[in-house]
């Protein structure tokens, strides 16, 4: 490990202790809930920034990780036998995802490593240090990125007299995923932490209409427009409410549930009941699935009902359209 990685991992680390453990290794990799509050609060005891990160367009779960890691011997020794790889399999990442291996290793060093220390190793006290340090700038992960560069001309039409020694300046980020076009990229200049999109610039005559930026950052802004599914309730009050499956009612019912519990993490909420739905036993399922049969036979009876209605009042309409007709003749 170089002195260099040495400073880096030991910034903001000095004179801090690991606390007890939150709960039992067994228990954290059994229970997806109690995993998740134990990582967010041992990032709020450590004083560190926890954010779920998103590769390929869906959240990591870093509960899967921390559980194939551990199953292999931990962070170090996945490191040294290089099976990230092996790890990476398990979550079936699309084709368009790059460098898995190296993106699992980033986040689970900077996420997981800690936690895991206090909770599968048991060590305490003094904050530790890995025996192979997380390569922040190897060569051969140049290619991939592990720093980005940016040195931008000075620009000549209005010169700053107070700047003008200084023609460049440098700044350090980390790619966060990676297209066609180019990386999506983070860098941070002091305090602030800027994201963006950094282009190749061979492949920048692709498009007429892209901006020609010569390599530099811009800013992202991911389009997070939804399109609204119109309703036949909205056009006609009177018609039946849509009949729900067994599994919908499942989840409204741990919804509810969840949102007393932890008002909060609504975002977790689809992950933990998904998984609690496919722990039920056949049993259990059924009485959901019984539910929903009743609703769907409540749902063809209202629609009957509904056609029935809505076909004794078009006669009516017709009937009372002759006969105004004929008052007018």
């Amino acid at each position: 490990m170089s002195p260099g990685s040495k400073k880096k991992i030991k910034a903001g680390m000095e004179n801090k202790h690991y606390p007890a453990p939150l709960a039992s290794h067994e228990d954290v990799v059994n229970d997806p809930s109690v995993f998740w509050d134990t990582l967010r609060r041992f990032h709020f005891v450590m004083g560190t920034k926890f954010m779920i990160p998103v590769i390929g367009g869906k959240e990591l779960d870093l509960q899967v990780l921390y559980v194939e890691t551990t199953n292999r011997g931990g962070y170090d020794k996945v490191v040294a036998e290089k099976k990230w790889r092996e790890v990476g399999s398990v979550f079936c990442f699309s084709a368009t995802t790059t460098s898995a291996s190296f993106v699992l290793k980033k986040h689970y060093f900077s996420l997981l490593y800690h936690y895991e220390q206090v909770h599968f190793f048991k060590i305490q006290g003094p904050v530790s240090t890995p025996a192979v340090a997380f390569p922040l700038g190897s060569p051969s992960s140049n290619t991939e990125l592990a720093i980005v560069e940016y040195s931008p001309e000075p620009i000549r039409d209005c010169p700053d007299p107070s700047t003008e020694s200084s023609s460049s300046f440098s700044a350090s980020g980390t790619i966060e995923g990676k297209f066609d076009c180019g990386y999506l990229v983070s860098v941070q200049l002091g305090s602030e932490v800027l994201h963006g999109v950094l282009y190749h610039p061979e492949q920048q005559d692709l498009s007429n209409s892209m901006p020609q930026y010569d390599g530099a950052i811009v800013p992202y802004t991911p389009n997070r427009r939804r399109r609204r599914r119109r309703s036949r309730r909205s056009g006609d009050p009177s018609y039946p409410k849509p009949n729900r499956s067994g599994y919908n009612f499942f989840f409204a019912e741990k919804h509810y549930k969840l949102k007393s519990l932890y008002p909060n993490r609504e975002r977790e909420f689809t992950k933990m009941i998904g998984q609690s739905w496919s722990s039920l036993n056949a049993e259990e399922r059924m009485v959901y699935q019984n539910i929903g049969l009743k609703d769907k036979e409540r749902y063809k009876r209202e629609l009957k009902e509904y056609k029935e209605k809505l076909k004794l009042r078009q006669a009516m309409e017709v009937e009372l359209s002759i006969k105004a007709q004929d008052v007018q003749d």
